[in-house]
Formats: structure tokens, C-alpha cells, sequence
């Protein structure tokens, strides 16, 4: 039950504060959080208003993430998490003009079991809105950590939905965030965007070629670079399927999909890849400088990739604060 803390003070204050349960009740689909009921209560004079929805025993994906500890989550449920998302999502996108959700991130996903497995169901659309028909753009809001650049102009679209979408992809695969947290006092500060971003696969070796990419079009800097909306980006991940060899790509290869400049390494020319790792486990030995020791180990392994198989779990137990 959703019950609002303040009265409201009109019949049409409380029909704006009710807008969410009738986007929930127009976005009816198995992934997205059923509403059941809505109204309104009295108490000592004053309406309150208050929506029922179903009720999803496993809670919300955040807390099905962190429940994996300091193991990351199986690459295929985590690609099947964004897959039923996306399916919800979808059905928003297709509405005339597209819904935005504008707030998607794993506090707003629920995550429960049903007769045929797990099922994901998007949740809160209280900022959700139409986008202008002219535009497709409306005004920005939601959680910085999930917002891509254009937000920090104020806008919102579909293609920022993706975003959001792809960071959570992101998170689920590495137990990272993309880009730094950006800092709520400076909402015009870019920089976070500056810093090439890294593959999946860096921090997870498991995740194959294809997922990069995928990853890499939905967090795309800009907009029209990104997959259109929810439906655009699910085509590709129900393409997409495990491979035994990660360096076996069914979507078009990184390099033509990754702009160069996103591929580049901070790598020292003069430096052999035998110096580079015998450089990375001496200052894993020493006291803060974990973190320079993986981006020296990421810089030899990127640079020869058969050596992920011999020193790819140690560069994710060092990704994660783990020094042996």
C-alpha cells in the first residue's frame, strides 16, 4: 500500500497525487507491478489519498543483488533481470507519445519467483510522464547515479530510460556503478562522462564480446548513438545467448561498435607486459595501492588476451578489494 503523508487540498491535488495508479493500471503486463486498488480515506476532515499493489515477496533487485555477497551475479540471470525490464518498459515506451519512467533503478525493481521461475517487475512511476509528441523529450528527474548526459540539460527521453537500464546491466555484471557517483551539489558537472568507459568484461571475465557491446550501445554518450527505446535494446539481448568462449562475438565486433577513443588504455609503451605485472603483484603488496595494482594487471591483460585465463580472477579479486 502506497498512502500518501499529506492531505490533499483539492479533488484535482488528489487526482495529480494518484497518477501513478493510473499509469500502473494502463501499463497492465506481467512485468510491471499490478495495481489493485485506489481511493482515498478520511481522517479528522482531511483526504488522504492511497493505492493497494501486489505484493512481491522477494523485494526489490537491489536487495536480491546484495544477496549474492561478494560473488557477482550468473551473467544469464542477470541478462534475464534485464530482459523481463525491459519487457515492462517496453509496453511504457509503445504508448502515443512514449511514457518515460525517468527514476529506473534497482530500489524501483522488484524481483519474486512465480509458477514459472523468476519474475521482475518494474515498479514506481510516480515520475513517470509523456514525452512531448513534437520533442519526444520531458523534463529530467530521478537518481544522478542512473542518468545519462543529456539529463544534466534537463531533459529525459526514452533513450534515457535505456541508460538507466544499461547501467543497472552494468551493476549486475561488475558490482559497479559505470561512471562515478556525480555529486548532487554540482548538477552541471559533466566530468563523470570525461573518463573512457570500461568494458564488462574487465571486471568480470565471463561476460563475452557481444554483452560488451550491448552495454557499451545502451550507456552510448550520445543520445541517438544509444538503442531507441526498451524494445530496441531487448531485440538484442534475446539475440544474445551464453558462450562458452567470451572472445566469440554474435553481434558486430567492439571495434565496430565501441568508439576507438572508448578502447584506449593508459598503458607505459616503454614498459614490456612481463614488467607490467610483475609491477601490478609488487604494489599489491603494498598498504593503498590495490587499485593501481589492478589498472596495471587490466593494462596487460588488455593487452594480451590470452593471459586472462591465468590472471583474470586475480584482477576481479583485486577490482574487489582483495589482496592474496
Amino acid at each position: 500500500m502506497k498512502l500518501f503523508k499529506t492531505p490533499s487540498g483539492s479533488l484535482e491535488a488528489l487526482e495529480e497525487r494518484l497518477g501513478e495508479s493510473r499509469i500502473l493500471a494502463q501499463l497492465e503486463h506481467p512485468n510491471i507491478v499490478r495495481i489493485a486498488d485506489a481511493n482515498l480515506i478520511m481522517r479528522e476532515g482531511l483526504a488522504y489519498g492511497y493505492f493497494t499493489m501486489e505484493y512481491v515477496a522477494g523485494g526489490s533487485l537491489d536487495t536480491y543483488w546484495r544477496s549474492y555477497g561478494s560473488a557477482l551475479m550468473p551473467i544469464a540471470e542477470a541478462v534475464e533481470i534485464i530482459r523481463q525490464v525491459c519487457r515492462g518498459l517496453a509496453v511504457a515506451h509503445r504508448c502515443e507519445p512514449p511514457l518515460v519512467h525517468r527514476d529506473l533503478k534497482p530500489q524501483n525493481i522488484l524481483v519474486g519467483f512465480d509458477g514459472a521461475g523468476l519474475r521482475v517487475r518494474v515498479s514506481d512511476f510516480g515520475l513517470a510522464k509523456a514525452v512531448s509528441p513534437v520533442t519526444l523529450l520531458v523534463s529530467a528527474r530521478g537518481t544522478l547515479s542512473f542518468k545519462p548526459p543529456e539529463a544534466l540539460s534537463s531533459t529525459d527521453s526514452a533513450e534515457s530510460d535505456v541508460w538507466a537500464v544499461g547501467t543497472i546491466l552494468y551493476l549486475l555484471l561488475t558490482d559497479r556503478l559505470p561512471y562515478p557517483h556525480l555529486d548532487a551539489r554540482d548538477l552541471r558537472d559533466a566530468r563523470r562522462f570525461l573518463r573512457p568507459l570500461r568494458p564488462p568484461s574487465i571486471y568480470n571475465i565471463e561476460v563475452d564480446a557481444a554483452l560488451d557491446a550491448i552495454v557499451f550501445r545502451a550507456l552510448a554518450a550520445e543520445r541517438e548513438d544509444r538503442y531507441h527505446d526498451a524494445a530496441d535494446l531487448l531485440g538484442d539481448l534475446d539475440r544474445w545467448q551464453p558462450s562458452l568462449d567470451p572472445t566469440t562475438t554474435m553481434l558486430p565486433s567492439l571495434s565496430e561498435q565501441i568508439p576507438e577513443s572508448s578502447m584506449k588504455r593508459q598503458d607505459d609503451p616503454g614498459s614490456s607486459i612481463e614488467e607490467t605485472i610483475a609491477e601490478a603483484f609488487r604494489r599489491a603488496k603494498v598498504s593503498g595501492q590495490l587499485d593501481a595494482a589492478a589498472d596495471l594487471l587490466e593494462s596487460a591483460l588488455s593487452r594480451r588476451a590470452e593471459l586472462r585465463g591465468r590472471y583474470g580472477t586475480r584482477l576481479l579479486q583485486w577490482r574487489r578489494g582483495i589482496a592474496m
